[in-house]
């Protein structure tokens, strides 16, 4: 028990860390889902384009001595705008090539659309990679400065660059909220997420707002792979189907279509599993360990749906007819 409450600290801000990870991916998700009622699986591969993009600027400047010219903090920003701006634009043409033609399709279709368009992206980031550096296995090099631990007394330490991942992730939250509910683009993106027809009668034009929609969720997921590069340094074409598996997840649990409930949903996931992790072995003496966390945090998020369907802050979403 004593070994239990002393981990308490470290084992917290584990599962915080790793829930704004989630959260980062689910905010994707999520808004296009609340525009357009369709699970855009291809999301887990926006994501890992932008964790690609970002090392590759990186390997680049390493490779011409610029690395350890520029602050690491500038560093960091430059790849987060690129991989942001890289992934904004894929999502918008996988929008554009796979989506749109589908639009007036039973739902199923498109759902198969976007699943072919996840293996297509996987294969198509592995070809390049390939060709470009015959390989597809990157390392994200070391910025000494984000690795450097920050200390809170003598509970636990954090690395700064985790601390950064919970800070853009709130950064990221609070500017999506403000987009959609304090400007006029965000009242059009809820004009057409209500109902797409009325929409359109009343001068706004429903494609570029969809759009637009698919550039900021997978902006979000840009900025989500660039950071889990710098956080977890191992990336491939392959990275992102488990992540992005468990942040859809994360985003059923909040409440899909709730941007609030993304974040939320991510936190209880990540809490879950490092929580699951750390103490299933030590509480069951060793029987199950950390490689059934999967388990007990899919277990309770059965649990948590049975009795709340709609997720922790789950909200109506209008049906289309």
């Amino acid at each position: 028990m004593t070994l239990a409450v002393a981990m308490f600290p470290q084992v917290l801000v584990d599962g915080l860390i790793l829930g704004f990870m989630y959260a980062l991916i689910a905010l994707g998700y999520t808004l296009v889902y609340g525009v357009l009622q369709l699970i855009n699986f291809a999301h887990s591969e926006i994501f890992v384009l932008g964790a690609f993009v970002g090392v590759e600027i990186l390997l680049m400047l390493q490779a011409w001595g610029y690395l350890h010219l520029l602050h690491p903090l500038l560093l960091l920003l430059l790849i987060v705008a690129a991989g942001m701006a890289a992934s904004g634009l894929l999502a918008m043409g996988v929008e554009r090539v796979a989506y749109r033609p589908l639009r007036a399709a039973p739902r199923l279709i498109p759902l198969i659309s976007a699943i072919g368009m996840s293996f297509f992206l996987q294969d198509a980031i592995r070809l390049v990679e390939s060709l470009w550096r015959n390989a597809f296995y990157l390392t994200y090099p070391t910025l000494d400065f984000l690795n450097q631990r920050i200390h809170f007394g003598v509970v636990f330490d954090v690395s700064l660059k985790s601390l950064i991942v919970i800070a853009a992730a709130l950064l990221m939250l609070g500017s999506l909220n403000l987009l959609v509910n304090r400007t006029k683009i965000g009242k059009a993106i809820r004009a057409v997420a209500e109902d797409q027809a009325t929409a359109s009668l009343m001068g706004i034009n429903v494609n570029r707002i969809i759009s637009l929609t698919f550039l900021v969720g997978g902006a979000m997921g840009g900025a989500a792979g660039v950071l889990f590069g710098t956080q977890y340094s191992l990336v491939n074409p392959y990275t992102g189907f488990i992540p992005g598996i468990k942040a859809f997840t994360a985003a059923v649990l909040g409440g899909i279509g709730n941007i609030p409930g993304a974040m939320v949903g991510g936190m209880v996931l990540g809490l879950l599993e490092a929580f699951a992790a750390s103490y299933l072995a030590l509480f069951t003496g060793g029987a199950f360990g950390a490689e059934y966390k999967d388990i007990l945090a899919f277990g309770i998020l059965i649990l948590l749906l049975i009795f709340r369907p709609r997720g922790l802050m789950g909200e109506v979403v209008a049906a289309r007819t």
